[in-house]
């Protein structure tokens, strides 16, 4: 099952690219601020997210329906 977690952007930079589903720095879905990250993962959790909420897919579309994100329509 796929697990997301919401990072500061400034943490971006601490992402191990092989153990997350998305491949660089441009794969990644910012809030529309840019403050915030989004990466998902599937098995156990990356060391680097130790500590952070976790979200299932139904919790994470919940959190980016918030205005706080950006429309990740033309992405689909």
């Amino acid at each position: 099952m796929e697990k997301y977690v919401i990072i500061n952007a400034s943490e971006v930079s601490s992402v191990d690219f092989s153990l997350v589903r998305q491949t660089s720095v441009d794969t990644i879905r910012y809030s529309l601020d840019r403050s915030l990250a989004l990466v998902s993962f599937t098995g156990s959790t990356p060391s680097f997210l130790n500590g952070k909420t976790t979200y299932t897919h139904q919790e994470i579309l919940t959190e980016t329906a918030k205005s706080t994100w950006e429309d990740d329509s033309q992405n689909e």
